[in-house]
């Protein structure tokens, strides 16, 4: 299951990738036209506003869709080969499924399930979710793998193959929805309930959310939760809200209040408790640990990636972890409650701060300084404090090993570091399959007992994780596309 979980967890990348673009398409264009976010006395003509609503315009047509996004992304993503074909079994099974799942329809086949003015109706009228988005991928993925190799006798041979796999998605679609017609209504109940819980506890209850948010980070379990609190799902959507050009007088909640407090631990936090990690390193690893956490420290300020700074010591030192998102909860239940507000569509960095700052669900982004500087000392002095009483094994503090490897390698020498991974999981012939996430190269071995971790470590690697008995991930950091390009080459 675990292996499943995280295999979703990397196909989901592929269509969020596409979202920092529309966070900086949508932050120009409002900076250009805030007449359109209903600004009082703001031009409503002229050069400047026509290109900000282009902007807006180009942005949302990707924020707008994102659960079509979904359904394709995901499908490639799981599929064999990451073949396109499970792309387009993607879309049809998400068209099947929200088009007989539409109240119109649902309201003609079963009128006592889709009542109007019922839970049920509102139910059926979130059915074109990013939820029902990531199952529709998930059933083309499997519908690809499974049957992208089927023979049909020779009258029906050109619907063999990858031509097959539309034809079986749109039937199991069908099936689902069926199922989907009595069971959406209870997960949809499901989630409300957890939102409204949530929601009623204001500040505290989206600290909350940001410490369970971290939490299951080495799980994956994650992408579930902040598909009910980011998009709307059951209609708590913060992120598609935020980027809508939404306040809090449109919904329900204080838009941003979920994002928000992401920001000061990410920008400044991390870099706080990765120069704990540094002070506390054996002097004879000091060096490689400033690489190792000091690079992550600042991919997380700038851009909001966490993983590389994460997974260097969740597994090493867990306790720390656990503390490690009590922090979110509590700086995130402070920062709500300040009244800070911002929003973000890859991750809470620099960048995305910047370009959501002149949206109209922003306020007091100012206190991102005093903020950060609090996040800074309290995340420095607590990891600081917690490594030296409980000695905890964080980079550059790991025992020392007899014989230890040290290959120096070239700046961005992909194919050598390749290899060397390649060698110490046990060679090709040892590899089942490959693929990656946003910063993990993730393999399936055959025989666990030929994996050398600290072979795969002297490539350069930030860490070696092993989730499963047969599964390998290999920290690198955001430049793990090219790493795994190599791989694969030197693998077939």
């Amino acid at each position: 299951m675990m292996k499943h979980l995280q295999k979703l967890g990397s196909a989901l990348m592929l269509p969020v990738a596409c979202l920092p673009i529309c966070g900086i398409l949508m932050g120009l264009g409002y900076a250009l036209a805030p007449a359109v976010m209903g600004v009082p006395g703001a031009a409503s003509e002229g050069f400047a506003y026509v290109l900000g609503f282009f902007l807006i315009k180009a942005g949302a047509a990707l924020i707008d869709n994102m659960a079509i996004l979904f359904a394709i992304g995901v499908a490639v993503g799981l599929a064999k080969e990451n073949n396109g074909t499970a792309g387009l079994a993607g879309l049809v099974s998400w068209l099947m499924i929200t088009t007989l799942l539409n109240p119109s329809v649902v309201s003609t086949i079963a009128p006592a399930l889709c009542k109007e003015g019922s839970t049920n109706a509102v139910a059926f009228s979130k059915i074109a979710n990013p939820f029902i988005g990531i199952l529709s991928g998930i059933i083309g993925a499997v519908c690809y793998n499974k049957f992208k190799d089927t023979k049909l006798p020779d009258v029906l041979a050109f619907f063999s193959g990858k031509r097959s796999v539309s034809i079986v998605t749109a039937v199991v679609s069908i099936v689902v929805s069926a199922i989907l017609l009595f069971v959406w209504p209870v997960v949809f109940g499901a989630l409300v309930a957890i939102g409204k819980a949530i929601v009623s506890l204001d500040a505290v209850g989206a600290g909350i959310y940001a410490f369970l948010n971290r939490l299951l980070i080495p799980t994956g379990l994650h992408h579930a939760l902040n598909n009910v609190f980011w998009f709307d799902t059951i209609g708590l959507g913060d992120l598609t809200a935020y980027w809508g050009a939404k306040t809090s007088a449109d919904v329900g909640w204080s838009v941003g209040m979920y994002m928000a407090g992401f920001f000061p631990c990410m920008m400044f936090g991390i870099p706080g408790a990765a120069l704990a990690m540094i002070q506390t390193a054996k002097s004879n690893k000091r060096k490689a640990t400033i690489g190792i956490v000091g690079a992550a420290a600042l991919c997380a300020f700038i851009c909001g990636v966490t993983e590389p700074f994460e997974f260097a010591f969740m597994f090493l030192a867990f306790p720390l972890y656990v503390v490690y998102a009590l922090l979110y909860g509590i700086f995130t239940t402070i920062t709500v409650a300040l009244g800070f507000r911002a929003g973000f569509c890859f991750s809470a960095g620099a960048t995305d701060l910047i370009f959501s700052a002149s949206l109209p669900a922003a306020a007091k982004t100012w206190l991102i300084i005093p903020l950060g500087i609090a996040a800074f000392v309290v995340f420095y002095f607590v990891f600081l404090f917690a490594i030296k009483k409980w000695d905890l094994k964080t980079p550059g503090r790991e025992d020392d090993q007899e014989g230890e490897l040290k290959i120096e390698l070239a700046n961005n020498d992909f194919t050598a570091m390749a290899q060397i991974i390649l060698e110490g999981v046990g060679g090709k012939e040892n590899v089942v399959s490959i693929d990656h996430c946003i910063t993990r190269l993730r393999l399936e071995v055959k025989d666990r007992l030929q994996v050398d971790e600290k072979k795969i470590k002297s490539s350069g690697a930030a860490g070696v994780i092993r989730p499963g008995k047969t599964s390998v991930q290999v920290i690198i950091g955001p430049k793990v596309q090219f790493v795994y390009d190599e791989f694969k080459k030197l693998a077939q």
